[in-house]
């Protein structure tokens, strides 16, 4: 008799789990609508996570990540899908890891996640930002190849955006590559390239007379090449005297 009391003890409680199962998702999905009715996307996320918590899913994670990745929460995104590589990741999973951890100065382990999306949709924006990360990282030959890809595959209506003044703004794709060459040229010989490296940053200025960073970085150059010229006049005074 009191084994078949509690087999009924146990019965009635999962019965009551599954109930209150269904009914708490239910809750979240009716609170998680009207959380993008009202636009509160925080609300969102805590909806998300209570029905991924009731109900795992893989889509729903990659999902949660990528709005954290939207907000500028990139610790938040990569801790919600972890940093691993997994050949059955989805597109989404992967580029918010790429961007994630881009964004948390993580370049070698960005560069892993951005590779796999080069594999799977090679284009001129992956290039660029690959190009980008592989000079950071002293990867030139690496940088070398994706600027030609992009250089190759370009067209005059891709724009680029940049950051490094307090007023974002927009250029020319072909003119932010010609800029990321000179910038890789000067990499790969800081004495010898100079020249190479300010008439690539003409060229960008060429096509764009308003592209901020390559104007610094042809100042740079410019003050650079006098500083060397400087120090060759000095050398060859001092080995006269």
């Amino acid at each position: 008799m009191k084994t078949i009391t509690t087999a009924i003890l146990v019965l009635f409680s999962v019965s009551l789990f599954a109930q209150t199962n269904t009914e708490l998702k239910k809750h979240y999905e009716a609170y998680y609508q009207q959380m993008k009715t009202q636009g509160d996307v925080q609300g969102i996320i805590n909806a998300m996570t209570h029905l991924d918590v009731l109900e795992p899913s893989v889509a729903r994670k990659d999902t949660i990540a990528y709005i954290y990745l939207s907000e500028g929460q990139y610790m938040q995104a990569i801790n919600t899908i972890g940093v691993e590589k997994n050949a059955t990741d989805s597109d989404m999973n992967v580029e918010v890891k790429a961007l994630a951890l881009k964004n948390l100065n993580q370049p070698k382990m960005a560069l892993e996640h951005f590779e796999v999306l080069y594999q799977r949709n090679p284009n001129v924006y992956l290039a660029y930002e690959m190009a980008d990360m592989k000079i950071q990282t002293n990867d030139l030959v690496g940088a070398k190849l994706n600027i030609d890809y992009a250089l190759a595959n370009v067209t005059d209506d891709m724009k680029r955006a940049f950051y490094e003044r307090q007023q974002p703004y927009e250029t020319s794709m072909k003119a932010a590559l010609f800029y990321l060459k000179g910038l890789l040229t000067f990499t790969q010989n800081k004495t010898q390239n100079i020249d190479a490296a300010l008439k690539l940053m003409n060229d960008a200025l060429a096509i764009d007379s308003n592209f901020n960073l390559a104007k610094v970085s042809r100042e740079a150059l410019e003050a650079q090449k006098a500083q060397q010229m400087q120090q060759a006049q000095k050398a060859a005074a001092e080995n006269k005297n």
